[in-house]
């Protein structure tokens, strides 16, 4: 159960609408590294975690995610708002326009769907801890991108708060990777799968 306080974790507040910068800073909310995968990834992945306070922070990072899918669609939605039928067909937002107007619908930045295959849950505490590791790297790369290309401070501010984010939690799940190891067989990790205690592999 959460609760909902209704406010952005951080503030949005852009003034002028922007298609190009629309068009690149949707992708951290339906791309292969974005904020909507992040938070299914965790969320998905805390069941199967067979230890508690890793469980929690699955939950707690899980939870956060949703919180910057929201910045994310925040961020869509007022640079997107108001904009002329020539200045979506100038920012190159002429496709997405056509199927959903200007409504927030997650995308990467060449215009394809969201898919929940950019995204694994295998119920290994090694694996999944490692992708998260991974993803996160991979969020931040995004995040870069996105600062090289956007010349819109508003914006970018909102993404380098959003980059740290990822920063955190990479080394969040790096610590809760050598938790994980810490209750294994020091001298073989990877002889089973703790969340399948009944399966060994040796």
């Amino acid at each position: 159960m959460w609760l909902y306080e209704k406010r952005l974790q951080y503030p949005v507040n852009v003034k002028r609408p922007d298609a190009k910068t629309a068009k690149i800073v949707m992708s951290q909310l339906g791309g292969p590294n974005g904020e909507l995968g992040a938070a299914l990834r965790y969320l998905s992945q805390r069941y199967t975690m067979p230890y508690p306070r890793v469980q929690a922070l699955l939950t707690d990072i899980g939870t956060e995610e949703l919180a910057h899918v929201e910045i994310i669609s925040t961020l869509f939605y007022q640079l997107t708002n108001g904009l002329t039928p020539k200045e979506i067909k100038d920012g190159g937002l002429d496709a997405y326009f056509t199927d959903h107007t200007l409504g927030v619908y997650p995308t990467n930045s060449a215009g394809i769907p969201f898919n929940a295959d950019t995204f694994q849950s295998v119920g290994d505490p090694i694996s999944d801890l490692t992708e998260d590791m991974a993803a996160e790297q991979k969020a931040r790369t995004t995040y870069d991108n996105i600062l090289s290309l956007s010349k819109n401070e508003e914006v970018n501010k909102v993404i380098r708060f959003l980059r740290e984010r990822e920063i955190v939690h990479y080394q969040r799940f790096g610590e809760a990777l050598e938790y994980v190891k810490s209750q294994l067989n020091k001298k073989n990790y990877y002889a089973y799968n703790p969340a399948l205690k009944q399966t060994r592999c040796e």
